[in-house]
């Protein structure tokens, strides 16, 4: 029998929290029984196992990211949208650090097809209309942000910045104007 109140939304969002609190990796469907107060079987009524429960919270991390990053870039275009784009990543990894890594989950290919993961490739498309960058080399621009962001993301999280100068902000400013720079100026195949 389910537990009252007991639902896959507050089952996923507790495992969204405890991702945050505890880094995503210690998410387990025990942890979260003893966090509702029910046995771990209660649970398995709302996801199959560990592999589901983490699959869960990186379709909400991958949703609750593509929202903000959509509301950011609204009305911008050119550097103002890159910048835009790129800080919203940044700052839900500092707000939501449990969450962003999340988003770096495996998910099978069905399971990402329907994901918000092709609405954030479509955002960095979009932001790339605004360079003329096209064709086989939006894919390349594409990944070259993807992987600037979340490689700065990841290693100032992990503290790869906290020890020297300039700080973590100004080198965040000169790589995004670097970035704005190569995408005007990205070259022909």
């Amino acid at each position: 029998m389910v537990r009252a109140g007991l639902t896959t939304e507050r089952v996923v969002r507790a495992g969204a929290e405890l991702a945050d609190e505890a880094g995503f990796e210690n998410v387990t469907p025990s942890e979260l029984a003893r966090r509702f107060d029910v046995k771990v079987a209660s649970l398995y009524s709302h996801v199959k196992n560990a592999h589901d429960l983490r699959t869960k919270i990186a379709l909400l991390a991958l949703d609750e990211l593509a929202d903000r990053a959509a509301a950011a870039l609204a009305g911008r275009a050119g550097k103002d949208a890159l910048v835009a784009f790129a800080d919203v990543y940044r700052d839900y990894a500092r707000e939501h650090p449990g969450r962003y890594a999340a988003t770096r989950f495996r998910l099978d290919p069905e399971t990402a097809a329907a994901s918000a993961g092709p609405r954030h490739a479509e955002m960095m498309r979009a932001i790339l209309r605004g360079y003329a960058v096209s064709g086989p080399d939006e894919t390349h621009a594409v990944r070259l942000l993807g992987s600037v962001f979340h490689g700065y993301v990841d290693l100032e999280a992990h503290g790869g910045f906290d020890h020297s100068s300039p700080s973590s902000q100004e080198s965040w400013n000169r790589i995004l104007t670097v970035l704005d720079t190569v995408l005007r100026d990205w070259p022909a195949p």
